[in-house]
């Protein structure tokens, strides 16, 4: 489906600063925060000393900034107010423009749950069952897959389709037009085989997420993208989070470019070199090639808008409360990663929501989800019982991101253990 003339994703030059206080954010440096923003109070009266500017989480983020393993935004909010607030390195190197608090990244991954999110307030709206069988909302599939797989099962990774980090990815080539781009991509996931049958175990699966972005335009009647803008990201205030075209991209100083690890040792810009790609999970791939994101993944966000979207989440504005409780609660436990680092002795649960991860650490509720592209590694973490929003936005590859989010984990949860 076209983009339409009304779309979000125009740049948009309003600062996010907003939220806090529009107090000037140093490039490579730390922020002076007001006074009312260390006075976000945790169950226990205070800011954990972890987490206070200069504290041992402060002060790791920074080491991994100096020696250049860093690039990107990281913000940690109680009740929205901001605790630590922190911008290193360039958001475009060629143009010297640094990152900000409110440089926007391409989250990858991790705009998965507003995909999540679109269907579950379109089944509050009472407009799609969440039983239903994919074959009731969209045409072309066989019937195999459309009289089998679920709303829920594609919500819940446990359709049994496919990812492109596994050897029956679609091609990684570039795309001019959201036309020809989701055209194929449609006949991409029409052809796909279930890798077993739904419902029987949870393997992660982004082709999943991007049929759930085409029953959002199917039943709304909206794009997808003008659906997310319309009924996420405006209700919520986040100002510059949108789908952005690979043009508006490249125009928009505001949104930070990817930069991927080579082979040869340094990074290129992935928005520049779009016949280069990187040597991460998917060597060669490069998602700047898309010419703009899906219900797969690759929305556009800032630290504060994602702070912005935990608090509209939690105050009801997104959705009900009951189908708020449904959207975080815990489903699927995760398919096991040979090979992969093991969890945090601290995680106690780890199930998949409906577009969230949804883990239980040091005897707190979090919702979270990821992401990583060829020059990206972002993620968000929302503290359901304790009301902390921590947001990671990095624009390298190759970064400690597990490390990371088991620090800030760690400095949250652990004086209430």
């Amino acid at each position: 489906m076209a983009r339409s003339e009304s779309s979000p994703a125009e740049p948009s030059r309003r600062s996010a600063l907003g939220l806090l206080g529009a107090v000037p954010l140093a490039a490579g440096g730390a922020m002076a925060l007001p006074e009312a923003a260390h006075a976000g109070t945790s169950r226990s009266g205070h800011v954990p000393k972890e987490l206070r500017p200069g504290g041992s989480y402060d002060r790791y983020i920074a080491r991994l900034a100096a020696e250049d393993k860093f690039s990107g935004t990281l913000l940690v909010a109680h009740r929205g107010r901001p605790v630590l607030a922190r911008a290193y390195g360039m958001a475009d190197k060629e143009r010297s423009v640094p990152n900000r608090l409110d440089t926007v990244f391409a989250l990858a991954s991790a705009s998965k749950p507003f995909t999540g999110l679109a269907i579950v307030q379109l089944a509050q709206k009472r407009k799609l069952k969440l039983d239903a069988t994919l074959g009731t909302y969209l045409d072309g599939y066989p019937a195999g897959v459309a009289d089998t797989v679920t709303v829920h099962h594609l919500l819940t990774h446990s359709a049994g389709m496919g990812d492109p980090t596994r050897p029956d990815g679609r091609p990684d080539k570039i795309y001019n037009n959201a036309d020809d781009q989701m055209r194929e991509l449609r006949e991409y996931l029409r052809k796909q085989k279930l890798a077993f049958p739904p419902g029987t175990m949870s393997l992660y699966s982004s082709s999943g997420m991007d049929v759930l972005g085409d029953i959002v335009e199917k039943v709304s009647g909206r794009t997808f993208w003008d659906y997310v803008h319309e009924n996420i990201f405006r209700p919520a205030g986040m100002k510059r989070s949108a789908y952005y075209t690979r043009p508006q991209w490249l125009a928009d100083e505001g949104i930070a470019h990817p930069y991927m690890l080579q082979s040869s040792g340094p990074r290129l810009d992935a928005l520049r070199n779009l016949d280069k790609g990187g040597i991460g999970d998917v060597p060669g791939t490069n998602s700047a090639r898309q010419f703009i994101g899906t219900g797969g993944g690759n929305g556009f966000s800032s630290a504060p808008d994602l702070v912005r979207f935990a608090q509209a989440l939690r105050s009801g504005k997104l959705l009900n409360r009951a189908y708020t409780e449904l959207y975080m609660a815990g489903k699927m436990p995760p398919a096991p990663r040979p090979g992969g680092p093991a969890p945090d002795p601290a995680t106690q649960e780890r199930h998949q929501a409906y577009g969230p991860a949804a883990a239980i650490f040091n005897d707190q509720r979090i919702i979270s989800h990821g992401g990583g592209i060829a020059g990206g590694a972002t993620n968000w973490s929302i503290y359901i019982d304790s009301e902390w929003t921590a947001v990671t936005l990095c624009n390298y590859d190759g970064v400690p991101l597990q490390d990371i989010i088991n620090r800030e984990r760690h400095a949250v949860t652990d004086h209430l253990a």
